[in-house]
């Protein structure tokens, strides 16, 4: 069943290309290898979230996180709109984040996200840090868009196949 544009996670809209990609079934994991490739310091598998519901139900744990004063600290997650101060990276604001891949392991509370701070749109995206400093996380940049994470991952090509009968 396709879904229609727009779709939301946390009250913001998901970018029109995460829908497309969604819908066709391209949202897909490129393999640890690829990953390890483009976040060097990420050290734990991640599955990536190939639903709407999904992302809702995972990216929920950002404001539980951000709510409770030993988590906020250490997974670095704040409300910006409650927050004494503007939330910047290393932290994470939770009301301007959507979860799109977490841990594989249960248990290593790791994610990459997009992160709505610098483009409704075309959002940047971060993962979590634990491994530079173990005592608390650091969300850092992956890309500066998710349109470039794509790009990187080769996610929006479409493959043709031959038809029936075609001979390669």
């Amino acid at each position: 069943m396709r879904v229609e544009n727009p779709l939301h996670v946390n009250g913001l809209v998901l970018p029109a290309l995460m829908t497309e990609l969604l819908n066709t079934g391209r949202w897909r994991h490129p393999g640890d290898e690829v990953l390890r490739d483009l976040m060097p310091w990420f050290e734990s598998p991640l599955d990536f979230l190939t639903s709407v519901e999904w992302m809702r139900r995972e990216s929920g744990s950002l404001a539980v996180f951000a709510d409770d004063p030993p988590s906020s600290h250490l997974f670095r997650e704040a409300r910006g709109s409650t927050a004494t101060a503007s939330v910047e990276l290393p932290w994470l604001d939770a009301e301007q984040a959507v979860l799109i891949a977490v841990n594989r392991i249960p248990g290593d509370d790791v994610a990459m996200a997009l992160d709505y701070r610098t483009d409704a749109a075309d959002p940047q995206i971060v993962a979590s840090d634990f491994w530079t400093d173990p005592q608390q996380c650091s969300w850092r940049i992956v890309t500066p868009t998710f349109s470039q994470l794509v790009e990187i991952l080769q996610l929006g090509n479409v493959v043709e196949r031959p038809s029936v009968g075609d001979v390669s």
